[in-house]
C-alpha cells in the first residue's frame, strides 16, 4: 500500500514532517477535498480551517491552519501556511485557536499603540522644525 509523506511548513520553521500518511482532507474556498496516495498531482489554495490527516496506524490527526498552499507531487505533500496549531484532539483545538487569536489581537494592539506613539513623535518633531 502506498503512503504519502506530509510536510507542513510555517514561514520560519518546519511544523510537521511525517511519513506513512494514508489520507488527507483539506479545505479550500471551493470546499473540502480528500487526497489519497494515488491521486493526481495538484496544487490547492487553502483557507483557514481544519486540516485532517490519517496515518497507516488508523489514527486521525487534526491541525488548525491559516491560509496557505498545498502541493502534491507524487507521494510528497507539502503544505505552506502562515500558522498551524496541532498535537491535540479536535475538542481542545478550538480552545487553542481562540487563545492564539486573543494573543495575536493583543500583539496587534500593542503594535498599533507603538506606531501611534512614533507617528505622534514624528509629527511633533516636524512641527518643531517648521517653526525654526
Amino acid at each position: 500500500m502506498n503512503t504519502m509523506n506530509l510536510k507542513v511548513l510555517l514561514p520560519f520553521r518546519v511544523f510537521l514532517d511525517i511519513g506513512q500518511v494514508s489520507r488527507i482532507v483539506l479545505e479550500t474556498s471551493a470546499g473540502a477535498y480528500g487526497l489519497l496516495p494515488r491521486r493526481l498531482d495538484c496544487v490547492a489554495a487553502l483557507v483557514p480551517g481544519i486540516f485532517t490527516y490519517e496515518t497507516t496506524d488508523g489514527r486521525v490527526h487534526y491541525l488548525a491552519v491559516d491560509e496557505g498552499v498545498l502541493l502534491k507531487a507524487g507521494l510528497d505533500v507539502s503544505v505552506s501556511v502562515r500558522n498551524a496549531i496541532g498535537g491535540v484532539g479536535l475538542g481542545q483545538l478550538r480552545e487553542l485557536v481562540e487563545q492564539d487569536f486573543r494573543r495575536h489581537d493583543a500583539e496587534e494592539q500593542a503594535a498599533r499603540t507603538t506606531l501611534r506613539k512614533i507617528e505622534t513623535g514624528l509629527l511633533t518633531r516636524l512641527e518643531t522644525l517648521q517653526q525654526s
